[in-house]
């Protein structure tokens, strides 16, 4: 070996190359390169002479021979008193730092070890996994036995902080299960999480991790030890562009396969820290008067269930066999008091809980609703009892969205866990329902149908009719059941695509649900469950009007009485109409008392209308949610004294815009005005003020990940003739002034916009007409504008 340590980098990088050409498993890969480093540092410190007195040990990674490819090193020279200590440190480290290679280093004296473990958390779970690389092997037993003594001597009075931090970084960090870019080290279910089970049963509070938590662990070193070799350099954590190339090398489908996979594992692991913890401080050891006090006692809860030390637990009685309802009674007692399943009672439950036979008893479906009905305290219960089989047990249907990643962006969590997260969310909703024990199954079972192929509404309405029936209820409601699954994006899809004025719109939902009123209450509220527990800012104010507007507008034609008349164009549309007509210009004004805000634009009619109107929105902020337009003619609608066959040719068109600020409060519309006039005439570079705005303003992505290509989607009116267009892609100040300036260009006559943000994600809806009677666009039309628009949104 040589003082540079080059043949380290060269053999490390002979490594690493034959990892790329799938010779060395990401498993080998680790030993290997574990083998190298101890053999390179043994030799070292033989050469410069650490013997006796002296030794070099290995923490974190290197320690625990999980060595990835870009891993520091973490070292920690011992010494018991050597005078030449420091001229050896610098003999080993320096090689090490010219090589360009990580390092973190140590030097200590057993006492010194001993304190920093003391006083250190970090420290300390570093040196319980200290392993002796050279030197003197008595020093290093010396202090790995007196560091794990005094861990095992004080875990009483430093066990609050062992929690909080644990808690305090899955609270910063987040579930490496459920975050579309996970932390593979630090996350909730993560690596720290497996150290931190180490650490407790070094402790003596736990035993070592099972079996299923050590095979995640394998799972999160093998996708940690991808990373780092396809990176070129330590991280962390998987980001979405890297997703793909990394199931790649782990032969695994895709990178929707591998999510699935680090889901399950961060499950394993997550629910093992939590038990963990809670089993650790049960079992820390008595001192004092504490060591006389009597065990906790036994309080009922429920029949066949009491809490016992802070847990919810069997009574001594209860049995499964005899109690088909108990499984499910233990889970909605837990959900009900906020007390977590006792480990041991989940495990005795899954050991000796029989399936329950068809249809359920009456008792167990009563316990399965007050369970779901608990809101928020379900979503803990429920993954208890999935991580136990209990949960599987009760619905087979649910393995195959178990872990499933979601395929759209806005949706943050796995499949599985955004039924529970909606079924949970519709408990607040239960008073508005007739039927809240339809509205809480519907909700938990309406994406039940992903992950097997086919149309997931379609799928999910034989299974939840197969649920239905299974769990006792009767034919009526198992068909409407069926109905909410098969038709549960029916009122969100309609009231985003469709022009809810229009009676035909209403008429199709009606049709679609056979007139049931009851179907159509519950599909509200699902459709409010499922947009909260979807991600930030699916569910709005404006698509909570859209929606209401629809259902109600249904109601009445499900009632037999007509439909309300259209309102008529606003006043204020129609006064600033005629302010435009009377030479005053285009026209702004905020509409008092509208929610959301609204702002209402008057312009002479021409084609760049919204696109200008749209593009001065963006440059002062405003986010446009919706847009309707209609024409005014000065003569008939403003002068209705005029003959009406007197055709001058005056028409202006208003826009009314619900809008928000993107930060900041609401422009003065004088400065709105006074730029659309310069637009307008053409004294300003609208776009490259767009650009420049964004350049300033857009959020700036941390990970560089390059956003999904954007889609666009075409959907008849059959009221109209017309078309509409939904465009999906990334949010950008200015797109809807892009994208509106395109179809200008295209010459489609444009009769309503609506527009969703979702996250960093739009979904932006136009209703167009063609240039003839009928309004129809043929398909080469369609695809001509379709690339315009995709164009569009790439400028």
């Amino acid at each position: 070996m040589t003082e540079s340590a080059a043949d380290l980098v060269q053999a490390k990088g002979v490594l690493l190359e034959s990892a790329g050409r799938r010779r060395l498993g990401p498993e080998a890969l680790r030993t290997a390169l574990v083998d190298l480093h101890d053999f390179w540092l043994s030799s070292r410190a033989a050469a410069i002479g650490l013997t006796e007195r002296g030794a070099l040990v290995a923490v974190g990674a290197l320690g625990r021979r999980e060595l990835a490819p870009y891993s520091d090193l973490d070292l920690v020279l011992l010494h018991d008193g050597r005078r030449d200590v420091d001229q050896l440190a610098q003999r080993l480290w320096y090689p090490l730092w010219d090589a360009g290679l990580g390092l973190d280093h140590s030097v200590r004296t057993p006492g010194q070890a001993v304190q920093v473990a003391a006083t250190d958390l970090r420290a300390a779970f570093g040196l319980l996994e200290a392993r002796h690389i050279a030197g003197d092997t008595a020093l290093s037993d010396k202090v790995r036995s007196a560091v794990r003594q005094a861990w095992r001597a004080g875990i009483r009075g430093r066990f609050d902080e062992v929690a909080e931090s644990a808690q305090s970084r899955w609270a910063k960090v987040g579930d490496v299960a459920h975050r579309v870019e996970p932390d593979l080290k630090s996350g909730h279910g993560g690596l720290r999480d497996v150290q931190l089970l180490d650490a407790l049963a070094l402790a003596q509070l736990l035993e070592k991790p099972n079996a299923e938590v050590l095979e995640a662990k394998g799972v999160l070193l093998d996708v940690r030890t991808e990373l780092h070799r396809l990176a070129g350099r330590a991280r962390d954590v998987l980001r979405a562009q890297d997703a793909d190339e990394v199931a790649g090398a782990l032969e695994l489908g895709d990178r929707f396969e591998l999510a699935r996979a680090l889901s399950g594992a961060a499950r394993a692991v997550a629910f093992a820290a939590e038990v963990g913890l809670r089993a650790a401080r049960g079992a820390l050891p008595r001192r004092g008067l504490a060591a006389l006090r009597r065990a906790p006692v036994r309080r009922p809860l429920d029949t066949g269930v009491v809490e016992h030390g802070g847990e919810v637990a069997l009574a001594r009685d209860a049995t499964a066999g005899r109690d088909p309802a108990l499984v499910l009674r233990v889970a909605a007692t837990a959900a009900r008091t906020g007390l977590p399943v006792a480990a041991g009672t989940l495990h005795r439950l899954a050991d000796t809980a029989p399936e329950l036979r068809e249809p359920w008893p009456r008792p167990a479906l009563d316990e399965l609703l007050s369970l779901l009905g608990t809101g928020q305290r379900l979503v803990d219960v429920v993954e208890a009892l999935d991580r136990t089989g209990l949960w599987g047990r009760l619905f087979p249907e649910w393995g195959a969205v178990r872990d499933l990643p979601p395929r759209d962006r806005a949706h943050v969590w796995t499949v599985d866990r955004h039924l529970v997260e909606a079924c949970a969310q519709s408990a607040r909703l239960t008073t508005r329902v007739a039927r809240p024990d339809l509205l809480l199954l519907g909700t938990l079972l309406h994406d039940i149908g992903k992950g097997r192929g086919g149309d997931h509404s379609v799928v999910g309405e034989s299974l939840a009719v197969q649920i239905g029936r299974r769990l006792g209820l009767d034919e009526h409601d198992v068909d409407v059941l069926g109905a909410m699954v098969r038709h549960h994006l029916l009122l969100p899809h309609t009231a985003t695509r469709r022009d809810l004025e229009d009676p035909t719109t209403v008429t199709r939902v009606v049709e679609t649900l056979a007139g049931h009123a009851l179907v159509l209450d519950l599909l509200e509220a699902l459709a409010e469950a499922d947009a909260l527990a979807t991600g930030p800012g699916v569910w709005s104010p404006w698509k909570a009007t859209l929606i209401r507007g629809l259902a109600d507008r249904c109601r009445v034609v499900m009632a037999g009485e007509p439909l309300p008349v259209p309102a008529p164009r606003s006043r204020l549309g129609v006064e600033l109409a005629a302010a435009v007509a009377a030479g005053g210009g285009p026209q702004v004004r905020w509409a008092a008392g509208a929610e959301p805000a609204t702002v209402v634009v008057a312009v002479p009619e021409r084609s760049a209308a919204l696109s200008a109107s749209a593009g001065v929105l963006a440059l002062h902020s405003l986010e446009v949610h919706a847009a309707a337009l209609f024409g005014v003619d000065v003569n008939t609608d403003v002068n209705p004294d005029v003959d009406p066959d007197l055709d001058t040719g005056d028409r202006v068109v208003v826009f009314e815009f619900a809008v928000s600020p993107r930060f900041g409060g609401f422009p003065d519309p004088a400065l709105l005005r006074a730029d659309l006039v310069r637009v307008l005439d053409g004294t300003f570079a609208l776009d490259e003020a767009l650009a420049r705005k964004e350049r300033d303003y857009a959020p700036i992505a941390s990970t560089g990940e390059p956003p999904p290509p954007p889609r666009v989607l075409w959907f008849d009116d059959e009221a109209s003739g017309a078309v509409v267009l939904e465009l999906r892609g990334t949010d950008r100040i200015g797109l809807l002034h892009r994208v509106a300036a395109a179809l200008e260009g295209c010459k489609v006559e444009l009769r309503w916009a609506r527009v969703a943000t979702l996250g960093s994600s739009v979904v932006d809806a136009f209703c167009v007409a063609g240039p003839g009677d009928s309004g129809a666009l043929s398909v080469a039309e369609r695809r001509d504008i379709e690339a315009v628009v995709l164009a569009a949104t790439r400028k």
